[in-house]
């Protein structure tokens, strides 16, 4: 017996776990689940018990006839919905004519050839040269290996909250959760964490009362300013950034004189947004600053585009809400241009790692740079590839994902639907006792909640933020859930995350804010 799900011949003979499906009863489905659970290692975490049997949209089904609005969308891989009619014809397509020519056996196939022609539109022109792989994880591996050949340096330094991968190098470089690495050292040395800058839990702010971080409806108000949208009404609140003390740029710029020398040091890799840690948007000036940073030193840049790249946050790439467009050129890698400081400069990364939403949930990833940090001498053929990578099939789906988010203006709609979702998370704050939603943040369809304790005031005497309750996060997710609507946590504190596909209409938006609203109000309000 295998979890309740039949015996061994029956398996053997195709009449186990996919045969108990088709009674299409919960209790089927339990059975179903026990026997998949059996086994599937422990290590593999599992948010919702439930078999999918279909998805269209936004909407899941499952295999009990369940439908669900997810506003999860496979950790934002399925950018344009669940099953578009638009990729799938071109899967369908393409696996018609080749599923697989393996990149370091060809040249190239016409699907690579048909992606290239996009992401020389869509991608930064200084990033002129692209390798594929198959996982985000997998991308930063190798962004890593390229930092360090042309540099001819060994170190790379992270972000406190980052999460870049579970591959033993990724892994390395990740710290939003201590459950990614606990057991598996040593680890990929030379990896060096600097403090990221979470401003609400800023002692500097904590000192201020959080005067210089701006509450729920000036958030709102921001992300509304910023991307043009003001017409979708924020209730209350003016457009106001956090205030920054600048001590995570001190804190690096310590951390090259005390741990890392500038000339051991290849790379700066970040999350433009930081995602699994908590969906962080950095303030004003720390991008910009780091971009500076780096290029004073020879020290190659990686945007970890992973989660907020390919439209996510109403804008292509995340970095570009706060790097302008190339005016110049980098200095070269692995030398230092005091210059840099006052000189116009190329603000785009030096390298940019992307995947998940890039093809609509097919197995692609990849990352992008310039030319000359690729040279031959440097990066011989054989240093990199991969079985794998560029796989027909998901370069297919791919470019039909990129024509779909360019055709159907979805960066547009990231950014209408995300300012939608600022307001009325602004306004379920309002409505709620003061505190029990500390922070919501975030830019197009990325945005996180951070839930608090409670100040028990709303006359500014009470702290800003109190630590809520362990677990709420959980709670409101599983509540969500039982009213039809799929949420994730994030981070190591209690929040919660949106990332739902670029395709959300504004009725659906309504939906999800409606079904968080009763989710917040049964665990907040009964703690």
């Amino acid at each position: 017996m295998g979890g309740g799900s039949g015996s061994s011949a029956s398996r053997a003979a195709g009449k186990g776990l996919a045969a108990l499906l088709k009674a299409g009863t919960p209790s089927a489905m339990r059975q179903v689940l026990d026997g998949v659970y059996a086994h599937t290692p422990p290590g593999v975490i599992k948010f919702n018990d439930l078999v999918v049997s279909s998805g269209e949209g936004c909407w899941i089904t499952t295999s009990d006839g369940r439908r669900f609005l997810d506003m999860s969308s496979g950790i934002g891989a399925v950018s344009t919905g669940h099953c578009h009619p638009m990729v799938v014809a071109a899967v369908r397509h393409q696996a018609g004519r080749v599923v697989h020519a393996q990149q370091n056996v060809f040249g190239a196939h016409e699907a690579m050839v048909d992606l290239y022609d996009r992401l020389s539109v869509i991608l930064p022109p200084s990033l002129d040269t692209y390798f594929l792989a198959n996982s985000g994880a997998e991308a930063v591996d190798n962004a890593v290996k390229i930092a360090r050949a042309v540099t001819g340096r060994q170190n790379i330094i992270a972000f406190e909250g980052g999460f870049h991968g579970r591959t033993l190098g990724s892994m390395a470089l990740t710290s939003s959760k201590t459950i990614y690495r606990q057991g598996f050292g040593p680890l990929m040395p030379g990896v060096h964490i600097a403090p990221y800058p979470y401003c609400l839990h800023c002692k500097a702010q904590v000192a201020r009362g959080h005067a210089g971080y701006p509450s729920p409806a000036e958030q709102a108000a921001t992300v509304a300013a910023t991307c043009g949208c003001s017409s979708i009404g924020v209730k209350a609140g003016a457009p106001r950034d956090i205030s920054c003390c600048g001590g995570p740029l001190e804190s690096l710029e310590w951390m090259l004189s005390t741990q890392t020398a500038p000339s051991d040091t290849a790379a700066v890799i970040l999350e433009p947004i930081l995602g699994e840690g908590g969906f962080l948007v950095p303030p004003p000036g720390f991008l910009q600053g780091l971009r500076k940073l780096c290029s004073k030193h020879g020290i190659l840049l990686i945007a970890d585009e992973v989660q907020a790249g390919a439209g996510r946050t109403g804008k292509w790439w995340g970095h570009q809400h706060w790097w302008s467009k190339p005016t110049g050129s980098h200095p070269q890698a692995g030398t230092t241009d005091p210059s840099s400081e006052t000189s116009p400069s190329d603000d785009s990364p030096d390298i940019l790692v992307f995947a998940k939403g890039i093809a609509s949930g097919y197995p692609l990833a990849g990352l992008a740079v310039r030319r000359e940090l690729v040279p031959r001498d440097k990066m011989p053929p054989g240093t990199l590839g991969g079985t794998y990578g560029a796989n027909a099939v998901a370069c297919a789906a791919a470019s039909a994902t990129i024509d779909v988010i360019t055709n159907e203006g979805l960066v547009q709609n990231a950014a209408l639907r995300g300012t939608q979702l600022m307001a009325g998370l602004a306004d379920l704050v309002a409505e709620l006792p003061p505190g029990l939603i500390a922070d919501i943040r975030g830019r197009g369809l990325m945005v996180g909640v951070e839930f608090g304790g409670g100040s028990g005031s709303s006359d500014g005497n009470m702290p800003r933020y109190t630590p809520a309750h362990k677990g709420v996060a959980s709670a409101i997710t599983k509540a969500c859930a039982a009213r039809g609507m799929l949420l994730l946590t994030a981070g190591a504190r209690e929040c919660v995350r949106f990332l739902p596909p670029l395709t959300i209409s504004e009725d659906e938006m309504q939906q999800a804010l409606s079904v968080f609203g009763e989710a917040c109000r049964e665990v907040l309000l009964r703690q």
